[in-house]
Order: structure tokens, then C-alpha cells, then sequence
């Protein structure tokens, strides 16, 4: 995918690709490489293009950056199957160990929360300190009636995938303030026809609701997992106004790491670092920068 000179612009970074179990994967890998490598994690309907402030913020501390987009997401290959939370785990697992990373420290945001919790608690030793924007790690009954209409068989899918009903509102709903027309532009350059849009429509429906759910016992083995990570340093930098990760899944993370530090921000949405702008991603890159 060549991007247009308005998202490079935005986006000034040299991806490169790696083989995953699942596909094809672009990732960015910024910075010293000597340097302590942090990974920062996407979820859907976004990509790496999410992170693209804070890599520049974290490269200028010195520090190594790498952020993948996940099979079937953002500019890495489009899979002929179904892919599952364990699936995308894998993944991730196997790109650190193609590139040698044995201690990294982590950002999370969406999916990617699941995602880099359900790495985090397979090799805890290895995580330090964790960034965690709007998002979730353990299994909950609360769902946006509108992220539950795109769960629908045949329907759901025919609007994500077929008439774009989830990557193209998110880019309105996930904010408070609009997003600047290029910004626009990057967050659904990766999604503009069905084809690409596949792996979103897959998350929507890898959404473990229900205990038969595929990835259900997934997910329970990420929530049982957490526990392995009390006492890492956390901050938890949240939009007050996200109308899917709200305030039910900050406090689910403040019980579980009652020490998190909290950056909070009550005028932000889901795309919290695309509302606070540098208020958020100045103290998120002190805090991964400090250790």
C-alpha cells in the first residue's frame, strides 16, 4: 500500500516486514538498537499509525520502538483465514523472537490490550513497565449496543466489511475534537475496500461474549494471568469519554493494580492520545523513557 504524501508526512517512518505465523506483518523498529526496546500494540479499527506521536516522542528519549500491525491490519498482509486472540498473541511472540528482544517494555491500547496482556503474563520476567490506554485484558459482559449489532452473523459483517460501519465511524465516535483531515485519512487508508476490511469485521466478531466464544478461554487465561504482573510500574492514561472502554474498565484495572499511576483525561475519547494530544503523550514517554 503506498501511502499519500499528506500520511507519510504524518507517518515519516520506513516499515519493515516479517513473516508471522499468520501472515505477512509490517512493523515499524525506530530508534537506537541498543537501546531498550518498547512495544506498542494497536487494536481495531487503527494501526501502527495510531503510535505515530508517541514513537517520535519515545525515539527523541533514545529509546527503540517497535509496533506492528497485526495480520490483515494496517499496511501487513491480508490472511485467507480467520484469525483468533491467540492467533495475534502468537504472533507478536514470534516477531520479538525473530528480532532477539528478551526485555521490553509495553503499550496497550483496544485489542492490542488482550493482546499484550495475554504476552505479558506468558513471559512476565521479560515486561517492565506498561502503558495501558482505553482498553481491557480481562472478560466482561458489558458491550456498546452498536459494537454488539456488528457481532450479528451475515448482518454484522456485511456492514463492518461491506459498507466499512466500523473503521469509518470510529474515526468520528473514537474522538471528541475532529480529526484533522490527513489524520482522517491515516487512521482509513488501510481499510478502504471489503477485502482489506476483513480482519475487522474478524475482531468485531472474535469479541469473546460468550463462554462457548472461541476465544474465551483465551481471554480467561490472560485475566487469570494478571496477577503475575502486580507491582510493575503502570500508568493507566485514559479518555474519561470513550464510549466502549469506559470508566467499568479503568476501575477493572485500578482493582487488579491498585499501585497504577493515573493520567486521566475527562474531555478525551477512545483515541485519548489523539484528544490530549501531547498532554498525554509527553508523560507517557517520561514514563516508558524512565526505566
Amino acid at each position: 500500500m503506498e501511502l499519500s504524501p499528506a500520511v507519510r508526512a504524518l507517518y515519516p517512518f520506513s516499515p519493515r516486514a516479517f513473516q508471522a505465523p499468520s501472515g505477512r506483518m509490517s512493523y515499524l523498529d525506530e530508534g537506537p538498537r541498543s537501546a531498550r526496546p518498547v512495544l506498542l500494540l494497536h487494536g481495531n479499527p487503527s494501526w501502527s499509525f495510531l503510535w505515530r506521536d508517541l514513537v517520535a516522542e519515545l525515539v527523541a528519549h533514545g529509546r527503540r520502538v517497535i509496533v506492528p500491525d497485526h495480520v490483515g491490519m494496517g499496511l501487513s498482509g491480508r490472511p485467507g483465514s480467520f484469525l483468533r486472540l491467540n492467533d495475534r498473541i502468537r504472533d507478536v511472540e514470534a516477531l520479538l523472537d525473530c528480532l532477539g528482544v528478551s526485555e521490553f517494555d509495553l503499550g496497550v491500547h483496544d485489542w492490542g490490550g488482550a493482546i499484550g496482556f495475554g504476552l505479558a503474563v506468558r513471559r512476565p520476567s521479560q515486561v517492565g513497565r506498561i502503558l495501558v490506554t482505553n482498553t481491557a485484558a480481562f472478560r466482561s459482559e458489558r458491550i456498546p449496543f452498536r459494537i454488539a449489532l456488528c457481532r450479528l452473523p451475515w448482518l454484522g459483517r456485511l456492514a463492518v466489511q461491506g459498507f466499512n460501519a466500523f473503521a469509518g465511524p470510529a474515526a468520528s465516535m473514537a474522538v471528541e475534537r475532529p480529526l484533522a483531515p490527513a489524520v482522517r485519512e491515516g487512521f482509513l487508508f488501510p481499510y478502504r475496500t471489503w477485502a482489506d476490511r476483513r480482519s475487522v469485521a474478524d475482531f468485531v466478531a472474535d469479541i469473546p461474549m460468550e463462554r462457548h466464544h472461541p476465544s474465551w478461554a483465551a481471554l480467561d487465561e490472560v485475566e487469570r494471568g494478571l496477577p503475575s504482573l502486580a507491582g510493575k510500574p503502570m500508568l493507566l492514561c485514559w479518555g474519561l469519554k470513550d464510549f466502549c472502554f469506559d470508566g467499568h474498565f479503568l476501575d477493572g484495572f485500578r482493582r487488579r493494580f491498585p499501585s497504577a499511576e493515573e493520567l486521566l483525561f475527562k474531555d478525551a475519547g477512545h483515541y485519548v492520545l489523539e484528544d490530549a494530544g501531547r498532554a498525554a503523550i509527553v508523560p507517557s514517554a517520561d514514563f516508558l523513557a524512565s526505566s
